[in-house]
């Protein structure tokens, strides 16, 4: 199986008059990071809620190991871990009993839990209380609920939501490790591009209910090659007769200016004419980024 989840032609709405997803199309490789980019209100949760069987598809446009989500639930669900909604957890009991009472109603093995715990980073909290949990903690909890039956696809929706940045690189390290050393395919939504950026092998950006792009990062990458490269330098704008006659440069302020460039030697040959003109170059480096990227995206009809 090529594909993990593999979404065809999905329209979708509550009221007829107001379609969520439009003609949704997504690929989601086995072995996998696949970051599902969008603003809120984008339609990243329904799209999610679909895959995981909570909203109906009545197209059947839907399909998840091959097959459809009505003929998947819920026997499919030892094979999958999501974290849709934030689970409501004891406080009053420790990581290990919140964990136990889980296996104990789905019929799992308890010898589970240290494993998990262990994976999540969490053995030495086993017996702690959950309210003296960080935000952190709580959340990779939450994680090993997902993996508590031994997942082969985990569904996330924002899992880095409210985070501090430790917690943000525990949670990525986390989902790496997953992946790369369990084989884990991690589906992932999120709005923190940058954050998703260091993790995601493969991405889908919606907007608006549709899909504007979808591909690995090198597809990404390739469609957007031509970045912009910033250059900040001593009075900048009086280059612009130089580089104006051969580049496409936008001038941001007295000493920054961005120039759209296609490789690393275009970079370094603007920067031996700008050093021969006789430029003080303080700075070079990127303009761009998922981020950039993202925006351009989104905004196209």
């Amino acid at each position: 199986m090529d594909n993990i989840i593999e979404i065809k032609n999905l329209n979708f709405a509550f009221d007829k008059s107001k379609m969520i997803l439009k003609d949704v199309n997504l690929k989601v490789p086995k072995g996998s990071i696949y970051g599902f980019l969008g603003s809120n209100g984008a339609g990243k949760s329904t799209t999610m809620r679909l895959i995981m069987g909570l909203f109906n598809d009545d197209q059947n446009s839907v399909k998840v190991f091959g097959s459809s989500v009505s003929d998947l639930y819920p026997e499919g669900l030892n094979k999958i871990g999501s974290l849709i909604d934030y689970p409501a957890f004891y406080d009053h009991l420790s990581g290990y009993d919140n964990l136990k009472i889980v296996c104990i109603l789905r019929n799992l093995k308890e010898s589970r839990i240290d494993e998990v715990l262990e994976l999540v980073g969490l053995s030495d909290a086993r017996n702690i209380k959950m309210k003296k949990y960080s935000l952190g903690m709580k959340q990779r909890l939450a994680i090993g609920l997902a993996l508590i039956s031994n997942p082969e696809l985990l569904v996330l929706d924002e899992p880095v939501n409210g985070l501090d940045p430790n917690g943000m690189k525990e949670v990525r390290e986390l989902l790496i490790k997953l992946n790369q050393e369990h084989g884990v395919t991690i589906f992932i939504s999120s709005h923190l591009l940058l954050e998703i950026e260091k993790m995601v092998t493969h991405i889908g950006i919606i907007s608006n209910g549709e899909i504007k792009f979808e591909g690995s990062k090198a597809d990404l990458n390739e469609l957007y090659r031509f970045q912009k490269t910033r250059f900040s330098l001593k009075n900048a704008k009086s280059f612009e007769s130089i580089l104006a006659e051969n580049y496409q440069v936008d001038f941001k302020n007295e000493t920054d200016c961005e120039i759209v460039t296609n490789s690393p030697n275009q970079i370094a040959e603007i920067n031996k004419i700008l050093v021969t003109n006789g430029a003080e170059i303080y700075q070079i480096s990127p303009a761009g980024g998922l981020e950039e990227w993202f925006m351009e995206i989104s905004k196209q009809n």
